[in-house]
């Protein structure tokens, strides 16, 4: 797709972070130097053309007590289409690919606290008739979020919204009132195109526009909403290829080489996920790029630079689903 300077510049900024004021849209155009008017017709005109999906709270899963998972499935190639219909059924899956290997089909699960993730990622193998599973949670994320440059098409994907936390420690889970659990829904839906875009969750919430505002740079702040900002397709931008990195690094350099792919701006996502004898890649990368050869490209020179030959890449060959998850619904 062609964008002209504006809309690339407009698409940066509700990619980082949208102003939460009580007219938004105002701000960002002030930003461009364009009406706010325009701001919303530009807007409008880039979700039709499938290029915005949604303007949302973008929630910290573990910052409310849920765990996730990446699950890889050995499913028949005649029943791929089928399984892949039901895993993206399941409200706690965001994301499901089918990727070329063994292993054929690959999603994410995020259940809420208590419940047991491999006994639900067993239950939806069976269901599918999947010959083989492995339930891989991080033990450490490196690196989370993605941001796509678009003002060089040179340019690749570049991570944000860093995160090393430990996976395998507790986090603990704040006590949210009601009126925050109402917060945390109205806050996941798709935003409205209206000069203030808030005035409508505030009343249907019983509270003023200011506190809704209030309240959500305060779940910010406690880490709750990692941040409220513009979720695109990224192909439409012209990331055809999204390779998975799945590295076997030494236990001694894990910390190492996994921060220095998180430092790279080509990498979107990078965690140590467990192993198991029969899969014993323990570090995972993500790297989107026009094509494929961009991508492997990209990986070589990050191989030569931690000294690791030991790899594979896993390029994704239909998306099946890519959505945010709902809490508390």
């Amino acid at each position: 797709m062609e964008f002209d300077s504006t809309d690339k510049q407009l698409l940066e900024k509700l990619q980082r972070a949208f102003p939460l004021v009580e007219e938004p849209f105002k701000e960002l155009g002030q930003s461009l130097g364009i009406s706010t008017r325009e701001v919303l017709v530009r807007i409008s005109s880039l979700k039709t053309r499938n290029v915005i999906r949604e303007i949302c709270a973008i929630i910290d899963s573990r910052a409310l007590g849920y765990q996730s998972t990446l699950v890889a499935l050995s499913v028949p190639a005649d029943k791929l289409e089928a399984a892949a219909a039901t895993i993206s059924q399941h409200p706690g899956v965001s994301h499901n690919y089918a990727r070329e290997y063994k292993y054929n089909l690959w999603f994410t699960l995020a259940l809420p606290p208590g419940e047991d993730l491999t006994m639900a990622s067993e239950k939806l193998a069976s269901q599918v008739g999947a010959e083989s599973v492995l339930v891989l949670p991080a033990i450490k994320v490196f690196k989370i979020g993605a941001f796509f440059q678009i003002s060089e098409q040179d340019e690749v994907a570049v991570g944000i919204g860093n995160d090393g936390h430990d996976s395998q420690t507790t986090i603990s889970s704040p006590t949210l009132t009601p009126a925050e659990i109402e917060l945390i829904r109205e806050l996941q839906i798709d935003l409205p195109l209206e000069e203030r875009p808030f005035l409508g969750m505030a009343k249907r919430l019983g509270c003023k526009e200011s506190d809704v505002l209030k309240r959500a740079k305060d779940f910010l702040t406690r880490g709750i909403m990692r941040r409220f900002a513009a979720l695109l397709y990224h192909r439409k931008l012209g990331f055809l290829a999204n390779g998975m990195g799945c590295w076997r690094v030494p236990s001694e350099r894990i910390e190492e080489v996994g921060k220095n792919f998180a430092a790279s701006p080509q990498v979107t996502h990078c965690y140590q996920r467990v192993t198991y004898p029969q899969w014993t890649y323990n570090l995972f990368t993500m790297v989107h790029a026009p094509t494929q050869e961009g991508c492997m490209a990209t990986i070589k020179l990050m191989a030569e630079k931690v000294k690791i030959s030991d790899y594979i890449v896993l390029f994704s060959t239909r998306e099946f689903k890519k959505a945010a998850v709902k809490y508390y619904w």
